[in-house]
């Protein structure tokens, strides 16, 4: 197959919707297909696992990247002639991708990852809950097949109104993410940095963003016995070191590859702060480096944690019931062990060969659909 994948966000720009394009990107070249990128020009690569990189203008905004509108699109995906589009998280881009390909008479998959509502919202751009969601439902309805990665999230689109959806989730890596982790001389030595005198590690993972609500860490002053560690930084840093003084809290800043699994194996616990998340990747890493996990009741989340059995599940926002849980579970040593091995079970099946499998599937039934759509358009011609 030949698929253009047309991102919002891609490298140097590290996030959940870069991380799972490069993962596809990687599946596509070892299965031998043929691939493009399309993203903001924010000082991209040339290239990725052999596929041309394509940059078109953009602006920063609240430093996000934020592709404008341009017919390089249009004359990029005529002259690729892709059997599929995919448009990773769209927005502005994505949308005139989307566009480009239906009038090239190519079938395209949208990839919810990005509360557009929620962003719009904080980052006030002038548009109404109500509003956002119109536009999320026009962008969507533009492709042939919506893929959205958890419960909460299809809820949310099939209450706005989009149709065509299906279930795709993220992939993990269980080989770099994994309790053996705890052994090796980097995850020790930080372990000894964390812990200087045999607490437990209550760690997170991700922006420090004011949609990922880090400061509810603050509520645990009344844990006994626990130290924190923040793993990221963003624009909420000086606000959350603000709300979390007094406490032991140590901010190792951003990691990635070994260094960021080293950090998940220090930790004890680790926990979830944002209600807003489609999806949650640090979940599912978190579980495959068998970490008992506390996170709200809400989005991607409660489809990643059983409550009572892999974690714990608390009402979102709810600082005290944070508290609570990870009382109980730092106090219970063998229910730590019992929930991190369940948490580790639970993702085994959650590779990302096996998920970019299902991506792959889902781009040959969209191709499929557009011929037979095709095909039947034009014996209604014919007969009419």
């Amino acid at each position: 197959m030949r698929i253009a994948v047309i991102s919002e966000s891609f490298l140097p720009t590290v996030n959940g919707v870069t991380n799972s394009v490069c993962r596809v990107l990687d599946h596509l070249a070892q299965a031998g297909h043929e691939a493009i990128v399309i993203c903001p020009d924010a000082g991209a690569p040339a290239e990725y696992a052999g596929f041309r990189v394509h940059q078109v203008p953009s602006f920063a905004y609240r430093q996000f990247p934020v592709g404008l509108p341009s017919p390089q699109v249009q004359r990029i995906l005529s002259r690729f002639e892709p059997d599929v589009l995919h448009a990773a998280s769209p927005f502005l881009l994505g949308a005139q991708g989307i566009a480009a390909a239906n009038r090239i008479g190519a079938p395209s998959v949208a990839v919810y990852q990005t509360d557009v509502a929620g962003f719009a919202r904080r980052n006030g751009l002038g548009m109404t809950s109500a509003i956002a969601w119109k536009f999320v439902r026009w962008v969507h309805d533009g492709a042939d097949l919506t893929l959205v990665p958890s419960a909460a999230s299809e809820f949310d689109l099939r209450s706005a109104g989009v149709r065509r959806l299906a279930r795709w989730g993220r992939g993990v890596d269980l080989e770099r993410y994994h309790p053996n982790n705890r052994r090796t001389p980097a995850a020790k030595e930080l372990r000894e940095r964390l812990s200087p005198d045999g607490e437990l590690v209550v760690g997170y993972v991700g922006r420090v963003a004011p949609e990922k609500q880090v400061e509810l860490l603050g509520s645990l002053r009344g844990v006994p016995g626990v130290n924190v560690a923040i793993v990221g930084d963003g624009p909420a840093r000086a606000a959350v070191a603000h709300e979390l003084r007094g406490m032991p809290v140590s901010w190792l800043g951003r990691l990635g590859g070994t260094d960021l699994a080293a950090a998940y194996a220090a930790f004890d616990i680790f926990v979830h702060t944002g209600s807003e998340e489609t999806f949650g990747q640090t979940v599912q890493e978190a579980h495959a480096s068998g970490l008992p996990v506390v996170a709200p009741r809400a989005g991607g989340p409660i489809d990643l944690i059983d409550h009572g059995i892999d974690g714990l599940l608390f009402p979102s926002g709810d600082a005290a019931a944070l508290q609570a849980g990870v009382g109980m579970i730092a106090a219970d040593g063998p229910l730590r062990r019992r929930m991190g091995e369940a948490g580790r079970r639970r993702v085994l099946g959650r590779s990302w060969a096996v998920v970019c499998d299902d991506l792959l599937r889902h781009y040959e039934q969209v191709i499929v659909d557009r011929v037979e759509h095709v095909h039947r358009v034009g014996r209604q011609r014919a007969y009419s």
